[in-house]
């Protein structure tokens, strides 16, 4: 029987919140310390742990059939590879950086400067694109010293909460791509191996609807419960029970739990009560 190899970093967050999510779609996962391909007992799957970027490689020559990487990676190293799925988690931005008492905040400033990044390519296509003339220096780690030692006038650099920049003296100047999770294929993926992709997509899709939604129960005087229904933006018609109380029914549904907080007061001036919001696990529709 044919398996379907998934490339995940071999260490750091995004291997992970990679683990986390396979394992939320009942892929039981056992690996051995140091194992760097492990074989899944209840789905057609094998897991290969590679260095993080290695992996865009390794899919485009299909020794790897998918993999989930940082969509950032997945543009720096411009590969002919097919993005399956956005994630939702790892997210970050690649951004310009600059020292922190320098008042300009046009990208131009580089032009005729130097740049420290681990992303060359991203930077080359973006400065190439303004028309800015830079020095782009290579650096495979610590970027954000390159300022302070007088190799670059700037960076480039992932930035998440901004505070590595501000330790070293340096503020973002602007956002030139924002990137999170994603998962990967071959094009080089047999027919057998595309139906089981699609089992598995079928799964994180499911996991990840259950993410941004939230079962939701209230209670609702009979007489109220049209006017509640229509104020609720949910999947389907809600499911409504009679209460033991007379003249009272217990609505359910599921709701987005963002627009849960846009409508919660005309739900209490409407009548309802005692609501809850419980996570949901999966959504299969």
């Amino acid at each position: 029987m044919s398996k379907l190899k998934i490339a995940i970093q071999k260490s750091g967050r995004l291997n992970e919140q990679s683990l986390k999510l396979l394992k939320s779609c009942g892929i039981s996962v056992d690996n051995g310390k140091d194992q760097l391909k492990v074989s899944v007992p209840n789905f057609p799957l094998e897991i290969l742990y590679l260095r993080n970027g290695d992996i865009p490689q390794y899919v485009e020559d299909g020794v790897a059939d998918i993999a989930i990487v940082g969509e950032n990676l997945l543009y720096e190293k411009e590969k002919d590879i097919e993005i399956v799925e956005k994630l939702g988690f790892s997210k970050c931005k690649v951004s310009l950086a600059v020292p922190k008492n320098e008042v300009s905040n046009d990208p131009q400033f580089f032009n005729g400067k130097k740049i420290a990044t681990s992303y060359p390519n991203t930077v080359r296509k973006y400065f190439e694109a303004k028309g800015i003339d830079c020095e782009i220096h290579v650096i495979a780690g610590s970027v954000e010293i390159a300022p302070n030692i007088g190799l670059a006038d700037g960076i480039c650099d992932i930035v998440s909460s901004g505070s590595t920049l501000f330790k070293n003296g340096l503020r973002e100047m602007e956002t030139i791509l924002r990137s999170e999770a994603v998962l990967i294929k071959s094009k080089k993926l047999s027919e057998e191996q595309e139906n089981i992709l699609t089992k598995l997509l079928f799964r994180i899709q499911s996991v990840l609807k259950a993410k941004k939604q939230k079962y939701i129960l209230m209670n609702v005087p009979n007489d109220k419960i049209e006017e509640v229904s229509s104020i609720l933006p949910v999947l389907k018609s809600p499911t409504i029970l009679p209460l033991a109380e007379e003249g009272w029914s217990s609505l359910r549904s599921v709701i987005d739990e963002t627009k849960f907080w846009e409508v919660i007061d005309e739900l209490k001036s409407a009548g309802a009560e005692g609501i809850l919001i419980v996570p949901i696990d999966k959504i299969v529709l």
